[in-house]
């Protein structure tokens, strides 16, 4: 257990970000009295680490920016609380993935300067479970990228986690690229091309393995920039998603945000993200090349870890399962006891999700009767 509770931290994760994309994130953003003071202190901690950051920038462009990457990644799309983390991780035991970190979802500009002292105070004061699934947090553990994306530039959709009332536009600009302008794409472009190259040296890696939510609207830009990635798409009961991300979300975004937000108006922005993502993945996955796209739901990775897995390097093509085969078995046995959050579904659930979801649960044959 770190010495500060994920839902008392007296900053929030801007405090890694480089001054520049502070700037432009709360540019124009009020900020409500009851969180001045948390705003303060990020603000005065992001701009003393933030003269660290051009020293990371010459030896960036000294040491990788113009390496070329040896394979396009593997990516695990699905909306929030569809068993990402887990395919993530089981996934992330094949050494020859990199992938991004915890650490580095927080800073991201003090990777290459600055780690080790840095990661060692991180690691004593994080907690050391999630506080929304009791999933393990440990610096070095894989992590989703759209943190460290957030923190490298203005143009994400985890800008919302401070501004929760701009939930809808960061969606629309940042998340499925809608009313984006060329010259903001070009730089989200070059900072993720900058992002995974980082990652891939830090862990030692040979090709990137990303486990983010967002990219699930991106999937037509991703094509273009990566031709020949691979892409795992995660299906889970809508039911248990739509219960799962309101808890996640209502536990992540009370220590991040930076203004007041009700739960009727976060209930709604689920919902509707939900919809925009589902019908944004569904319009563009043509576009993956035949062969590049796994799509499989939850429940049954869940009850066959090592045999979907085996199956999803199988059908991608992906080489080296043998290899990473002990480590695997190894990582998925120990998670043989683990207890899940278990979610009783009110009459309320059923009816918002049948109202608002019933494409996905018809599409991928999910029957109501399970959601009793």
């Amino acid at each position: 257990m770190g010495l500060i509770e994920f839902n008392k931290l007296p900053i929030n994760t801007l405090v890694g970000a480089d001054w520049k994309t502070f700037k432009a994130i709360t540019k124009d953003r009020r900020v409500d009295p009851a969180w001045k003071g948390k705003y303060r202190l990020t603000k005065a901690v992001c701009r003393l680490l933030s003269v660290l950051a051009p020293l990371q920038d010459r030896k960036y462009d000294k040491m990788l920016a113009n390496r070329p990457l040896e394979h396009d990644p593997v990516f695990i799309l699905g909306h929030w609380r569809s068993g990402t983390t887990f395919v993530h991780n089981v996934l992330s035991c094949d050494k020859h993935f990199g992938y991004c970190t915890t650490y580095q979802t927080v800073f991201p500009n003090l990777m290459m300067v600055g780690q080790p002292f840095f990661k060692k105070n991180m690691s004593w004061l994080m907690p050391d479970k999630r506080p929304t699934d009791n999933m393990e947090l440990a610096v070095d553990l894989p992590q989703e990228e759209e943190f460290a994306l957030s923190n490298m530039c203005p143009y994400t959709y985890y800008n919302f986690w401070f501004f929760p009332l701009y939930m809808q536009e960061y969606c629309d600009r940042f998340m499925l690229f809608e009313d984006i302008s060329p010259e903001e794409l070009e730089v989200w472009k070059q900072t993720f091309e900058k992002l995974i190259r980082i990652s891939l040296w830090n862990t030692g890696g040979t090709q990137f393995l990303s486990k983010n939510p967002p990219h699930t609207g991106r999937v037509r830009e991703l094509v273009k920039m990566f031709p020949n990635a691979k892409f795992i798409y995660l299906m889970r009961n809508p039911y248990t998603v739509f219960e799962s991300t309101r808890s996640f979300y209502s536990n992540t975004i009370m220590p991040l945000k930076l203004e007041d937000f009700s739960q009727d108006r976060l209930t709604e922005g689920i919902l509707s993200v939900y919809t925009k993502l589902f019908d944004k993945y569904e319009a563009d996955k043509h576009l993956i090349p035949e062969g590049n796209l796994f799509e499989v739901k939850f429940e049954d990775f869940e009850t066959d870890p090592l045999g979907m897995t085996e199956e999803i390097y199988r059908r991608l093509r992906i080489p080296g399962f043998a290899e990473a085969r002990p480590a695997i078995e190894q990582y998925v046995g120990a998670k043989k006891g683990y207890k899940k959050n278990k979610y009783r579904y009110a009459d309320e659930t059923r009816h918002l999700v049948e109202q608002h979801w019933s494409r996905a649960i018809e599409l991928w044959g999910y029957d109501r009767a399970e959601a009793l």
